[in-house]
């Protein structure tokens, strides 16, 4: 997924009735993984596959999410449905990654991709290899989704067709 981890992470928010910070948790968590970007572009220069880094790993994921839960439960309760609905986010981005990025859904045991189709780099560059396949009409759609929903949620017209007559 390239540009609808974002979106989906307003859908997630939405769906569950959340506004203020815990839409933002939502939010946060439906981007948080893709922060290895950075030293994917920077650091590393591209060279490795960033969903073989640790932060798109389930198992770290799991890991991390279950203590910060245990530690709200115990320190903030109040923070509770903060840190879930972060960690719910970001295991809605792992499984979108899952479509056909792959994810290393056996890590810490084995660091194999696992994706549900294969996208060909078939035009020269990657994000152009996606953009062109079938699969990117998954993202245009929960993108185009989340964005109506928002402009029904501030008030926008909705857009009507006319008939002339």
């Amino acid at each position: 997924m390239m540009i609808a981890h974002l979106p989906s992470g307003y859908l997630l928010g939405r769906g569950v009735g959340a506004r203020g910070g815990l839409m933002m948790a939502a939010l946060a968590g439906a981007v948080l993984p893709d922060l290895d970007l950075a030293w994917y572009w920077l650091v590393d220069g591209g060279r490795i596959d960033h969903h073989l880094y640790w932060f798109h790993a389930p198992g770290f994921w799991l890991v991390l999410g279950l203590a910060g839960i245990a530690a709200c439960r115990i320190f903030a309760h109040r923070l509770l449905p903060h840190a879930t609905l972060l960690m719910a986010g970001v295991f809605l981005h792992l499984a979108l990654d899952s479509v056909g990025g792959g994810i290393m859904w056996a890590w810490p045991f084995g660091e194999r991709l696992y994706s549900l189709i294969d996208v060909p780099m078939a035009h020269g560059h990657f994000i152009l290899s996606f953009m062109l396949h079938w699969s990117f009409a998954i993202e245009l759609s929960i993108t185009a989704l989340a964005a109506a929903l928002w402009l029904r949620a501030r008030g926008a017209p909705a857009m009507v067709l006319r008939r002339r007559v």
